[in-house]
């Protein structure tokens, strides 16, 4: 392990609940870890990034790697303020330049309006980064309200069509799009039925996308994480089940947001030039296919 990155187990993770979803990362004990690992090389240097659930999590850690590469970055949340002015703090601490927008990605007009305030601030966008979902539990399929279902897809998968339905009109040639989906895409999950659906949709829009871009030169790949120490994680689960997230998986633990991030940062770089249509898998050891 490397030394920046704690390791996270059940005797250092206490029982803890949020009522909010998506969640909160300034009342999780311990902190996620979102700090690049690595000095920055300047792999995203004159870019712009706007990432969709950027104020926390997966989304914080993938601002501050990009800012640290070189990026300007944009973040859209849901209302989680505290916590989005720390991530905007933290990308002008690498001097990058850093604007957020706060609203709800299942509204099409939303997404039409966070784009054209990216466009005038920064003049230009080159990297989309979506990655805002929600997720909520259910242990019997038949319980999911009609409203929970239709909720969940319309962050989770209308979000995503939205944003990128926006932001093509501005992404020229050489522009990279990199969607967050989920292990459970692959496995499932017996009480996350409708998240995994939505999962499912992302791997096979990304799919679709990818070919529907090449001839425009603007690539489209996903990152399918694990369990990651994120807000969601409290917001989702009970306090016990929380304090043992990620003892499931082969590694024995969760992963931190920047052991995610990475694979992000990666395929919107120049290094993924003949990546397109494909999904990494930072899962902890959990062997799946495609």
């Amino acid at each position: 392990m490397n030394e920046h990155t704690p390791v996270l187990t059940p005797e250092t993770i206490p029982p803890q609940k949020q009522d909010h979803q998506p969640g909160i990362e300034a009342e999780m004990q311990p902190a996620p870890e979102y700090m690049p690992r690595f000095p920055g090389a300047d792999r995203l240097k004159g870019k712009v990034a706007l990432i969709s659930g950027g104020d926390s999590g997966i989304g914080r850690a993938v601002a501050v790697g990009m800012a640290r590469e070189g990026a300007d970055v944009a973040i859209v949340y849901l209302d989680e303020h505290e916590d989005a002015a720390r991530t905007l703090a933290l990308i002008e601490a690498e001097g990058r330049r850093a604007m957020s927008l706060a609203g709800d990605i299942g509204s099409e007009s939303f997404c039409a309006e966070i784009v054209r305030k990216v466009i005038a601030q920064f003049g230009r966008l080159d990297i989309l980064v979506n990655n805002a979902a929600e997720q909520h539990v259910v242990e019997e399929p038949l319980e999911i309200p009609a409203e929970q279902l239709e909720r969940t897809f319309r962050t989770n998968v209308f979000g995503y069509f939205y944003l990128t339905k926006m932001a093509l009109r501005h992404m020229p040639e050489g522009s990279a799009i990199v969607n967050t989906t989920s292990v459970t895409a692959y496995k499932g999950n017996k009480t996350l039925i409708d998240y995994s659906a939505t999962r499912g949709a992302i791997v096979a829009f990304t799919r679709a996308l990818s070919q529907a871009l090449v001839e425009r030169r603007i690539r489209v790949n996903a990152v399918a994480p694990g369990p990651i120490w994120t807000p969601l994680i409290p917001a989702s689960f009970d306090a016990e089940h929380t304090a043992r997230h990620g003892s499931g998986a082969p590694m024995q633990r969760p992963g931190q947001p920047n052991e995610v991030a990475s694979c992000h940062v990666f395929l919107a770089s120049e290094e993924a030039s003949y990546i397109t249509g494909q999904v990494m898998h930072p899962n902890g050891g959990t062997v799946v296919n495609g």
